[in-house]
């Protein structure tokens, strides 16, 4: 038993053709990086799906709260710009996950949908 491919094989003397060994090379590297499958796979997993949720919302409260502390800072106004981004930001976060949320639901139907339809 050899360890080349039948394809491979012209005769007993020729080596393998560089077109053969580098469709061969394709797809050992395709088989050996499972991440985008992984990825892919994360995202339709509800744990997957809620941590993309709550990173949104965070993100958008954390800039909010940023932007008000430093306006606040820079102008000396008290809490008054904090509080307003903190509510921008609450708010825009929430626009962000519910946008996210219909758009991972359209591909989920999309998903489950049989094809031809």
């Amino acid at each position: 038993m050899s360890d080349q491919h039948p394809s491979d094989r012209q005769s007993t003397d020729t080596p393998p053709t560089l077109e053969s060994l580098d469709a061969r090379l394709k797809a050992a590297r395709l088989a050996s990086n499972p991440a985008p499958k992984r990825r892919r796979e994360l995202e339709r997993t509800a744990v997957g799906r809620a941590w993309r949720l709550t990173v949104e919302m965070v993100a958008a409260l954390v800039v909010g709260l940023g932007i008000g502390w430093g306006l606040d800072r820079w102008l000396g106004t008290g809490p008054w710009f904090l509080l307003v981004f903190l509510l921008l930001g609450a708010a825009t976060g929430i626009w962000n996950a519910v946008k996210t949320a219909a758009a991972i639901g359209r591909a989920a139907e999309d998903e489950d949908r049989p094809q031809g339809e």
